[in-house]
């Protein structure tokens, strides 16, 4: 029986949501708001019908999430009024943290929207986008099953030695601190992906996935289960980001508090909202900052030399983790669209059987593509992520299991 999901991803000012077919993973529905209190924002829908896409865009004032949701339900009543016996049979919500709670699905109640509340500063940047859409959401469609699909939840694999931190035990017992992971949804789908390329199974392959886009993270995968990753505590630790710093000095937030009088509130903000390539070059955009790098100027060169370096370093710390891969994979916007990011990347990798084929490189277009030699003894992917499908599965595989 056909199955109508909708998947919801809220964040701090846009509004996604796809209606996704199942079995056949089609996507019927594709709609954004973005800009969602500024001054102008921007509303797109896509219909997709008997193979036909039909692309609708508007730029218009959203004045807050309520707006952004009311046209959402003009979007789905459309939809539903043009497709035969099309309802929803479930919607799934991306939320990024799920801390040590929520390591599967959860159907939503009002207990699991307050504790994962009470997990807000641990993602202040993605959560509290994720529980206004959760809350819109219930109250709008309160006769259809909800659940919250959690971005850790794939990282619940690591191994011990991987997940603790070496700080004081009472810090892990009593507060939680220890590596979370974030981007499950992306690496567990593009790993997926990946098995269907190399045919193989996905529990015989060793993969190292880089979702690299304005939120940046990299992952190892043993045997099909993820055993480390970048991100950590929360989606500031790891590669160099948009606006995020990734991996810092602990001790520089305690010399700025003590120092400078900087709030742990202003600390977090900068490093969240003001750091990585944006304060390198002033500039979260890669497709700015290889245009101006391309033309000598030496902020974003200095910028997109340093993001490739934390890339490849990662890339080196998971080739010694795993001992040997299957594939490298890229994907994300900057992944799946700038060649000449992963050519860089993956300068020197011969010596650990990763060779890059140049023209394949420079004719992978947004489609799943190996660009790796054709003598390249691991494989070199580049796999558009689709993480609302990976929900989406995951929405029907847990209604399967528990009706």
């Amino acid at each position: 029986m056909k199955q109508h999901i909708l998947v919801v991803n809220c964040g701090s000012s846009s509004l996604k949501y796809k209606i996704i077919a199942l079995p056949d993973s089609a996507t019927l529905l594709n709609g954004t708001v973005t800009g969602i209190a500024e001054k102008q924002g921007q509303h797109q829908l896509t219909l997709i019908q008997q193979g036909n896409a039909e692309t609708t865009q508007q730029q218009r004032h959203f004045a807050d999430f309520e707006a952004a949701f009311a046209q959402m339900d003009q979007d789905l009543e459309q939809f539903l009024g043009s497709v035969a016996d099309a309802e929803l049979t479930a919607i799934g919500h991306r939320v990024v943290h799920g801390g040590t709670t929520f390591t599967q699905p959860a159907r939503l109640t009002d207990q699991v929207v307050d504790e994962i509340a009470a997990l807000t500063e641990l993602a202040p940047q993605h959560l509290p986008g994720n529980l206004q859409g959760i809350r819109l959401c219930l109250s709008r469609f309160a006769d259809t099953p909800q659940l919250a699909v959690f971005d850790s939840a794939f990282h619940q694999s690591m191994p011990e030695h991987v997940y603790r931190y070496p700080v004081p035990q009472r810090w892990f017992t009593e507060f939680g601190i220890r590596r979370y992971g974030f981007h499950g949804s992306s690496h567990q789908y593009v790993a997926s992906e990946a098995a269907s390329i190399l045919n193989k199974p996905l529990s015989q392959l060793n993969l190292i996935s880089l979702h690299l886009g304005n939120g940046d993270s990299a992952c190892a995968i043993r045997q099909g289960r993820s055993v480390d990753t970048s991100m950590g505590f929360t989606p500031l630790e790891g590669l160099m980001m948009g606006s995020r710093s990734g991996d810092l000095d602990a001790s520089i937030p305690l010399y700025l508090q003590q120092k400078q009088g900087l709030s742990a509130e202003e600390i977090a903000h900068q490093l969240n909202f003001e750091s990585g390539l944006q304060a390198i070059c002033q500039s979260h955009d890669m497709r700015e900052i290889l245009s101006r790098a391309a033309q000598g100027e030496p902020d974003a060169e200095l910028a997109l030399d340093m993001f490739i370096y934390h890339v490849r370093k990662y890339i080196g710390a998971y080739l010694i983790a795993l001992g040997e891969i299957d594939a490298l994979i890229f994907t994300g916007g900057i992944g799946e669209h700038a060649e000449e990011v992963r050519a860089r990347c993956c300068e020197g990798l011969e010596k650990f059987g990763l060779v890059l084929d140049q023209q394949r490189n420079l004719e992978a277009d947004t489609s799943n593509a190996d660009i790796s030699h054709s003598h390249s003894p691991s494989r070199i992917l580049v796999i558009a992520t689709d993480e609302e499908l990976q929900i989406a599965r995951q929405v029907a595989e847990y209604l399967k299991s528990n009706t």
